[in-house]
């Protein structure tokens, strides 16, 4: 705090101090002022809510201001404490509804913790024998109630005493689980608690998403007697009473029943619903599950028939028997599979493999390859993926990465295969898997997920065995394998090259292209660096719409002619992934479409005296197309074609424009923005240029000539992969020149005179034999006009 205030002994308004007498023997200050404070001098001090400092300066003593803001040192008054107050019920739904997005997870809740209720009974049974008794399962069994609208669940774990109900139960946001593994870890015990789901202390209260009333029955072996604790949903209140009905008793373990909602009443009190739930979110909890379902046997009745007037009964042996079906109840067990992601590795076939991949995502091929792997460190889980044996039918699965192929499990409890990205970026959506975690939280949501540090680092990882699992089908001896699963998924990873950067390392590996020495075979960009030549320092690349038009493009004649290799890409989305990567292994890519084209060993010499010769030619042909091109120039890329038309360093390519043309939603203002420049090149060895070489200095202003010109650039348009302004104009001019080279040649003329001559003469002849006949001698005999 900066002093604003700064006076000394001569500022007589504020004080006075006179010094009488200062004996320097016995050091006495005698000082004439009100202002000095009662209890003596110290070297700061308060009067009047300012802050004064003593000075000395030479035989003066002097006080300074130091401050003219008031400060009170009056010490803070002790609050009140208050406690907050919440409406329970509300607080409750809020919780409940924040935290489940969907209805159906309820079940997946409850069986969870009747799990960590079975886990701590086989723990704690491990040193208390005696908590098992005489029921040594450990089981959880689920009936619904269709005609009364309930679903029971029950299980034969620890069960809860009564201070653990209030305790539990009663407390929102209390988990006993939690409390289980503080123990252990207090205890230095750390063996068990990895089987342990439940942490938070909300999964039970998931029951009033669909139950307006829940009843929970339970018996601790630690107890003698069995409660039940009561709650309905819009309540802030629950109740807990003693069992006292002995066929509702139970040996050990808790009992929970939902009296369902009127609106979920139908929908999850259906058996074969809560079969499928379980399936679905609890297949791979450790303990047996068991649904009370309906199912159906044959069983053989005898026929009754009633005898005949006069006739004797059948005696038993003799009456006729028939099949029929009979339906009843019983106890199904709904979670076979196991998981093998739990076990080693080396002790799982590849037979289990295939059925579990074909068992978990509904498939019938064998996927191409798997990788079972478990991280440890900084984050720990587990997994299997899949490299499916058949690519998306559906072109709308082909980037969509909603596609439910991944399954996240926390501690074997199914969590959400609904991902939209999080777990594997959009171009490896192909891949399937199951991904278990013990460090997720059981009640994960989106945005957890999208907030998670844990899932950055596990979606780093699964990315990296990913590509580990496709390296190794590249570099399999099988070289099949690897061809189908480049048919089935190599856009994919062309897609990669656009949207993931930080892998344009392991992509470039896997990429694969029909080149102009490999128009049969696939062929790697490690294959195309090897066969370089020394001056090659570059990789040349040239963008169609097929195999068959890359191998006829003028663009490719000198460069085959010189043995240099260009890759051939066919699909539509190879020039722009090509274009993302720029360069592989120190070696740009190049458009062979583009102008500049530099092959390395040309003859300057040469070159400059071509360029001298034909320096008018390109003139006059720039003249007369105008602005159709940029500009006319010798070419160094053509052998036997006579032009080609190419593009701009820094616009479209042909291919680009017309894929760009095709866009259902494009722009056209911007097709005309990015097309680029287009540059005619010619080549002066080829005899048309020479012709029109000569025309051009003997009669420029010839009109066969400028037609000439107007037809060599239309061709060149074509030729080049550019779609022409107008065809039916570039079909006109076929035509004249078709008539032009045709005309006469084969006697074309001779015959239409010799036709001519014949077709007059039958006229002539026809007319010489016509009779004139009189309107009277052709008159029937029953002619109207008669009458």
């Amino acid at each position: 705090m900066a002093p604003v205030l700064s006076r000394s002994l001569a500022t007589a308004p504020i004080t006075s101090l006179l010094f009488n007498n200062i004996n320097n023997n016995r050091k006495i200050l005698n000082l004439r002022s009100a202002f000095v404070p009662p209890n003596g001098l110290r070297k700061r001090f308060y009067c009047s809510g300012l802050r004064w400092k003593l000075e000395k300066r030479g035989g003066r003593v002097g006080f300074r201001c130091e401050v003219g803001v008031a400060e009170k040192e009056a010490p803070e008054t002790p609050g009140e404490k208050f406690e907050y107050q919440a409406e329970v019920s509300r607080l409750l739904d809020l919780i409940v509804h924040s935290l489940y997005s969907h209805k159906e997870v309820f079940l997946r809740e409850l069986v969870s913790n009747a799990s960590d209720a079975l886990d701590k009974l086989r723990f704690l049974s491990v040193t208390e024998p005696s908590l098992l008794g005489d029921d040594g399962a450990l089981e959880i069994r689920i009936k619904p109630d269709p005609d009364n609208g309930t679903i029971t669940i029950t299980d034969t774990g620890i069960g809860m005493t009564k201070e653990e109900l209030i305790d539990c139960l009663g407390t929102i946001a209390q988990s006993g689980t939690s409390k289980f593994l503080k123990a252990l870890k207090e205890n230095q015990d750390l063996g068990a608690d990895n089987g342990l789901i439940g942490q938070f202390g909300v999964g039970f209260y998931s029951a009033f998403l669909v139950a307006e009333k829940v009843t929970v029955s339970t018996k601790s072996p630690r107890s003698e007697k069995q409660y039940v604790w009561e709650a309905v949903a819009d309540s802030s209140s629950y109740v807990i009473r003693e069992e006292t009905d002995p066929e509702k008793l139970l040996p050990r373990g808790t009992q929970i029943t939902l009296y369902l909602r009127p609106d979920d009443k139908y929908e999850f009190s259906e058996p074969t619903k809560i079969q499928s739930l379980v399936k679905n979110y609890s297949q791979f909890v450790s303990f047996p599950i068991y649904t009370w379902q309906e199912k159906s046997r044959t069983v053989e009745v005898e026929e009754e028939e009633e005898p005949k007037e006069g006739e004797e009964a059948k005696p038993e042996e003799q009456k006729k028997k028939k099949a029929i079906t009979e339906k009843y109840w019983d106890w199904e067990l709904a979670n076979e599979t196991k998981p093998i992601w739990m076990r080693n590795p080396k002790e799982v076939e590849k037979e289990e493999y295939n059925e579990f991949y074909k068992k978990t995502f509904n498939e019938f091929l064998d996927p191409l390859s798997h990788i079972h792997f478990a991280t440890e460190g900084e984050v720990e889980f587990r997994s299997i993926l899949y490299i499916p044996g058949m690519g998306p039918l559906n072109n709308e699965d082909v980037m969509n990465p909603k596609t439910k192929n991944i399954r996240l499990y926390v501690k074997r409890v199914f969590i959400s295969d609904d991902f939209d990205g999080e777990l594997f970026p959009r171009y490896l959506s192909f891949v399937k898997g199951v991904v278990d975690s013990d460090d997720l939280p059981l009640n994960v949501s989106r945005e957890i997920l999208q907030e998670s540090r844990i899932v950055r680092i596990m979606r780093k990882r699964l990315v990296r065995k990913a590509f580990d699992m496709i390296q190794e089908i590249s570099e399999s001896e099988n070289k099949e394998d690897y061809k189908k699963f480049w048919e089935n998924f190599g856009r994919f990873l062309k897609m990669g090259c656009i949207e993931d950067t930080g892998n344009h390392k392991r992509i470039t590996q896997l990429l694969r292209f029909y080149t102009s020495k490999s128009e049969e075979e696939l062929s790697s960009l490690d294959d195309y660096v090897e066969n370089m030549g020394e001056n090659q320092k570059a990789i040349f690349y040239l963008a169609t719409d097929s195999l068959k038009s890359a191998r006829t493009a003028p663009f490719l004649e000198k460069l085959v002619q010189k043995g240099i290799e260009v890759l051939y890409l066919v699909e539509p989305i190879d020039e722009v992934a090509i274009q993302n990567l720029q360069t592989y292994k120190e070696k740009k890519f190049v458009d062979i479409s583009k102008e500049d084209l530099e092959l390395g060993d040309d003859d300057e010499v040469k070159e400059r005296e071509t360029k001298q010769e034909y320096n008018l030619l390109c003139d006059w042909i720039k003249q007369q197309l105008g602005d159709k091109v940029a500009k006319v120039q010798v070419s160094k890329r053509l052998s036997s074609s006579p032009c080609v038309l190419v593009s701009g360093k820094f616009g479209w390519s042909a291919n680009m424009e017309r894929l760009m043309k095709a866009q259902a939603l494009g722009d056209t203002s911007s097709l005309e923005f990015m097309r680029g420049r287009r540059i005619l090149e010619i080549n002066p060895d080829h005899p048309i240029i020479k012709d029109l070489n000569a025309a051009c200095k003997s009669e420029p202003d010839s009109s066969e000539a400028r037609r000439a010109v107007d037809l060599l650039y239309d061709t060149a348009l074509v030729s080049s992969g550019f779609s022409p302004d107008s065809p039916a104009e570039l079909g006109a001019k076929i035509y004249e020149m078709m008539s032009m080279a045709l005309g006469g040649r084969w006697g074309r003329a001779e015959v239409e005179g010799e036709t001519e001559e014949a077709e007059v003469a039958e006229k002539d002849a026809a007319e010489s034999e016509k009779q004139v006949i009189e309107p009277s001698e052709v008159r029937a005999e029953t002619d109207p006009w008669n009458e």
